[in-house]
């Protein structure tokens, strides 16, 4: 029997179809991914397996009294909680339970109440095998593999950044040890080791999860099957993300013959009606047009339209071109030991270190977003920079991409903004819609469009591939390898950053 069915599934934005009839099963054990490009539904299932959105129609339909984690980034938390304190809240039923057994020790040992007595030892017993009196081992291995041990399980929840936040609220979840984890992006704040670690404690996990992410090799390591959003349809493929794209490439290239035999045999008859519909055939071609309104139209293949991401260079002569001496960054105290470094004209390098290190921080000092603590940089005279940032937010959310991309190039016309986002792969539906109704990744493609258009000769970007589909990543990845100009790339995807990098600065407190 399977613990979740989901059948005839649709639902419809105002603007797209996402799904339409879709059915999908998870079983007991099974370690599903979920994929497709940015936009196409993925967050939203996971809200509508958890009763967040109402689908259109459809009914989705878990088995009953199972425990569902789900990873919730967003969650209200106590922000008055120590980290430590807060990872306890994952064991409240058992420390209720202890506290029972305190008081009826007590109160038996003052009594002499031999059921008072019984009852606390009943207490004890289950304690022990719900393996109560290792909760602090237990917290320490989940904080030690996401890295929040570096962070300090003393500290106050209030004072961590984003990133921090949603690496301990991950934390959590994993302590509670739920029959099925729902976990929508986990990797996005974590770094390298990080998600290694994660994707070992997934691989050993008893109990079945759905995971939406765009890391491949985190896919790779922790999917048993793969549910595909794609064309309004959500396919399940068995076996591996390997296996799952061999089986695709197929799919895609029979769809694609199926679509252009379609559309041969559309524009046939669609000639036929126009010739004919007044002349003496006029009633066979009536009849044709009947049916071919009757025709159920397959969708466009959109897995043929692959972003091509090109960045405008200016020329760079300089041997160096950013020179870091005992740099310290932070807001009120230094977050870092004195940094000591230099770019070389065209060097590409990477940064990396644990989630909420300050790399991030180190980024919005160097382009001028906040003020350094002491030591001085300096960037060459020839510098022409451009800067991607993890989490900017959008002064009008109501804005569309058009008008976004036509307020940072004025003399654009909309043709030519319509090309632009285009090739970063900004689809023509989204373009005039608000840019706060769009997915993460279709927000990440119009920040990328509004970036490459800048001529520039350094690059710093900061996890410039959190939220970007497979596509828009490999288009990145290759832009990225033909530039030019000098790079500082803050990212946690090795696979992403390693053909790229010339150097990589790993920093460490």
């Amino acid at each position: 029997m399977s613990l979740l069915q989901v059948e005839n599934l649709s639902h419809t934005f105002p603007d797209k179809k996402l799904y339409e009839n879709a059915s999908f099963d998870l079983y007991k054990g099974e370690h599903m991914g979920v994929v497709g490009q940015n936009g196409a539904g993925k967050s939203t299932l996971i809200k509508i397996l958890t009763g967040e959105v109402i689908p259109d129609k459809g009914v989705i339909h878990w088995q009953p009294n199972l425990n569902i984690g789900h990873l919730d980034q967003h969650a209200k938390v106590n922000g008055h909680y120590s980290i430590y304190d807060y990872l306890c809240t994952a064991f409240a039923s058992l420390f209720e339970m202890e506290a029972k057994m305190t008081q009826l020790y007590e109160e038996s040992a003052v009594s002499g109440d031999n059921n008072q007595l019984m009852q606390a030892v009943a207490y004890q017993e289950q304690l022990e095998a719900n393996d109560f009196y290792l909760i602090d081992s237990k917290i320490q291995k989940i904080a030690s593999g996401l890295g929040i041990d570096a962070i300090g399980l003393d500290r106050i929840i209030q004072e961590l950044s984003g990133g921090q936040r949603a690496k301990v609220i991950l934390a959590k979840l994993l302590l509670e040890q739920p029959n099925v984890l729902l976990l929508d992006e986990p990797t996005n704040f974590l770094d390298k080791e990080h998600v290694e670690w994660l994707a070992e404690f997934l691989l050993s996990f008893k109990g079945a999860f759905i995971v939406v992410s765009h890391d491949d090799a985190f896919l790779e390591k922790i999917s048993s099957c793969i549910c595909n959003i794609e064309l309004g349809t959500v396919k399940k493929y068995h076996g591996t993300y390997s296996d799952f794209v061999r089986q695709k490439e197929h799919l895609q290239e029979d769809y694609i013959r199926q679509y252009r035999t379609q559309q041969r045999q559309i524009e046939k008859t669609e000639e036929y009606i126009r010739k004919n519909i007044a002349g003496v055939n006029s009633k066979i071609a009536k009849g044709r047009r009947k049916q071919l309104d009757r025709v159920e139209r397959m969708a466009p293949p959109t897995f043929t339209q692959k972003p091509t991401i090109h960045f405008q260079e200016l020329s760079l002569q300089a041997q160096t071109v950013l020179t870091v001496n005992g740099l310290e960054v932070g807001y009120d105290v230094s977050l870092l030991p004195k940094l000591n470094f230099s770019v070389a004209g065209g060097e590409k390098l990477v940064i990396t270190g644990f989630n909420g290190i300050g790399k991030s921080t180190l980024l919005k000092t160097l382009v001028g977003v906040i003020p350094k603590i002491a030591g001085s940089f300096r960037f060459s005279e020839q510098i022409k920079m451009g800067y991607y940032e993890q989490d900017a937010k959008w002064e009008n959310g109501s804005q569309t991409p058009i008008q976004i991309i036509s307020d940072a190039y004025p003399r654009m016309n909309k043709r030519e903004i319509f090309g632009h986002l285009a090739q970063c792969g900004v689809k023509d539906k989204h373009v005039t819609q608000e840019i706060q109704s769009l997915s993460g990744g279709e927000q990440a493609k119009v920040r990328l469009c509004r970036l490459v258009l800048s001529p520039c000769n350094f690059l710093i970007l900061d996890e410039p591939t959190n939220h970007l589909d497979a596509d828009a990543k490999e288009a990145l990845q290759q832009a990225l390898v033909a530039f030019e100009g000098s790079v500082i790339l803050v990212s946690h995807e090795a696979s992403f950053y390693r053909d790229l990098a010339d150097r990589i600065f790993n920093i460490e407190i």
